[in-house]
């Protein structure tokens, strides 16, 4: 091999070398990811299946992003229903620190996430595949985010779309904006957990105030 054949032959590894390294670093990342919107909700607006099914989504959204082997569970709270105890989300997602595909952590604790500490925006409020998810000046926005909770993590009662069962246009969700923005340039910044209820549980309803049945997902292991 000549002196030009050997230099693209080099050129050529090195650049595989470079291109191995960012794949496993981007692997590494996904598999460290302990925070996430999730990229689709199931489809039925707010009925998620309950707790059970909306962690079960978060679980197998987690593993189509390669951070399977965590026990993933939805930020949402729930009311009491069919013999089942009222829940809160801060409750259900371990003590942290939490981070997102890219490798941001979103918040070292539960205070710091219930706080004016946490790192949740629409830079770091990504999806499972590190994707931003449309907020306010995207088409469609949606960053209305599921919680039924308030702004400390607790239950919003009756704004849960009856646990999570009900796609009825008649129920309500409480809803959080992962962008932290109001719907118009001169309405205050919102709420990531706790910024107004849904027009309605239905998924034609999740829409009118800019969602799309998303949540988010943390791990709590």
């Amino acid at each position: 091999m000549n002196r030009t054949g050997l230099a693209i032959a080099a050129a050529a590894f090195a650049l595989a070398g470079a291109q191995g390294a960012i794949q496993g670093a981007a692997a590494q990342s996904a598999a460290d990811m302990s925070f996430f919107v999730t990229s689709v909700g199931p489809g039925k607006g707010g009925d998620l299946g309950g707790l059970a099914g909306a962690d079960a989504h978060c679980a197998s959204l987690a593993a189509s992003a390669g951070a399977g082997g965590k026990t993933w569970h939805a930020y949402l709270s729930a009311d009491a229903m069919d013999g089942q105890l009222a829940v809160n989300a801060r409750t259900r997602i371990g003590n942290g620190p939490w981070q997102n595909a890219k490798g941001t952590v979103i918040a070292a604790d539960l205070a710091a996430l219930h706080g004016e500490a946490n790192a949740i925006s629409k830079e770091s409020g990504l999806d499972e595949k590190g994707m931003p998810v449309k907020g306010r000046g995207d088409t469609p926005n949606q960053h209305d985010i599921l919680t039924g909770s308030d702004k400390d993590g607790n239950l919003a009662a009756g704004m849960t779309c009856k646990a999570w069962t009900s796609s009825s246009s008649d129920d309500k969700g409480f809803v959080g904006h992962h962008d932290r923005m109001g719907l118009r340039d001169d309405a205050p910044s919102k709420s990531w957990n706790a910024s107004h209820p849904s027009r309605g549980c239905g998924a034609d309803d999740l829409p009118k105030s800019g969602g799309n049945g998303l949540f988010y997902c943390f791990a709590a292991n």
